[in-house]
């Protein structure tokens, strides 16, 4: 059982934060602070609770070194303007200058310590990196889902030493996934796209044994077209893993899961903007074209799909979409799922970077039920995979 912070008594205690500010930055400033913005509820929560609140967090890979680019220090300013109070910042992640530092706090009070990767212990989960974190702290918050699929010492160890809880962010990102997957109303309907099968094997032999109707889309679905005998032209497709892709649709028909793939395409001779293209069937496709979007039939099965489904997960593009007009089919149905859950009930769940890019282009990120920003974490969790930051809160030092 993953405690909550919800009635917990911490009042003056010192809580170890691992939050995700592994912010995009552009002339060393935070450009995105999305991610900043995500810590707030816990970190709310916390000051009311009367805890000091020492922040841990990962940026870009240093591997081991520290390296001054990828310092944290540029992130405390924007997120003192967010919590409305000076965010102080360590040099040292660990240390007598972080000891100080904490030295210093108050109830309420709030410090962000240096990227943890500074330390090669890091990434080796190595127990006396955690050690010296644990001395920080009375208790531990982990809200970073999103590198909660590692077991690192920020992420993993520190559970093991103190008394640990699920932050806000975490929590929720739980409970949407496990409502999507575990419990969820169906029809439970999953849309996978992307330009490769090898990177979504696991994803895809897990879902054809939970879900009711999975459609698969962009480049990927090529290699199923082909596995299927289609001629896909110069189109993008895996000719090693038709075998795959067979074994996946195979296992689907065993599981009662019925397979969507796209019967007509937007196809051109080459990706570029603007490119000449025209609507072809799948089975009319020449030599030198390429599948670079779904076509209308596709889509209008797709929404039929989607308005007759309870629950959708969704992960990957539908085409091209980085490149229009082959962004088509990605909007017209994001935008259909976005209304069905506004107005319908539809559970709509999507993550991964290229969705939420998607999602975002398509302006309807903000009508889905919960979009996860977590990327390969979420994709680890939809492939049934155990991730070693959660196990570690429902084992964690009491």
């Amino acid at each position: 059982m993953i405690r909550s912070l919800d009635g917990a008594d911490l009042s003056g205690k010192r809580a170890l934060v691992r939050v995700d500010f592994n912010v995009p930055m552009s002339g060393g400033k935070v450009s995105d602070d999305t991610r900043l913005k995500s810590a707030l509820p816990t970190i709310e929560a916390l000051r009311e609770a009367g805890a000091k609140i020492i922040l841990l967090a990962h940026f870009d890979r240093p591997r081991g070194k520290r390296v001054p680019s990828m310092s944290l220090q540029p992130v405390a300013a924007p997120l003192s303007a967010l919590v409305g109070t000076t965010v102080a910042f360590s040099p040292d992640t660990t240390g007598e200058k972080a000891k100080k530092a904490v030295s210093k706090m108050k109830p309420g009070d709030v410090l962000l310590l240096e990227n943890t990767r500074f330390h090669p212990g890091e990434e080796t989960n190595d127990p006396a990196f955690a050690a010296e974190l644990a001395e920080l702290g009375d208790v531990y918050v982990n809200d970073a889902f999103s590198a909660a699929h590692r077991a690192h010492a920020s992420t993993e160890g520190l559970a093991r030493l103190l008394p640990s809880y699920a932050g806000k962010a975490l929590e929720r990102e739980i409970d949407h996934l496990t409502a999507a997957l575990d419990n969820p109303g169906r029809p439970l309907l999953a849309v996978v796209g992307g330009a490769k099968v090898s990177t979504k094997i696991e994803l895809l032999k897990n879902l054809v044994t939970k879900v009711d109707r999975l459609f698969v889309g962009g480049a990927m679905a090529n290699t199923f077209l082909a596995a299927k005998g289609a001629d896909v032209g110069a189109s993008l497709h895996e000719k090693d893993l038709l075998g795959t892709a067979r074994e996946i649709l195979d296992a689907a028909a065993a599981a009662d899961c019925h397979i969507l793939l796209p019967v007509d395409a937007v196809v051109a001779r080459e990706l570029k903007p603007r490119a000449a293209r025209r609507v072809a069937q799948i089975d009319e496709i020449a030599r030198d074209e390429m599948i670079l979007d779904c076509g209308p039939e596709t889509v209008d099965a797709l929404a039929d799909a989607i308005e007759t489904a309870r629950t959708l997960v969704w992960n990957g593009p539908l085409g091209a979409f980085e490149t229009p007009p082959f962004d088509t089919a990605t909007v017209e149905a994001a935008q259909y799922a976005a209304g069905r859950a506004k107005k319908h009930g539809l559970v709509a769940v999507a993550g991964g970077g290229d969705t939420v890019a998607a999602l975002n282009h398509a302006g309807v990120a903000g009508d889905f039920t919960f979009v996860s920003t977590a990327g390969g974490a979420f994709l680890e969790w939809l492939e049934g995979k155990a991730l070693p930051g959660v196990e570690a809160l429902k084992g964690a030092a009491s």
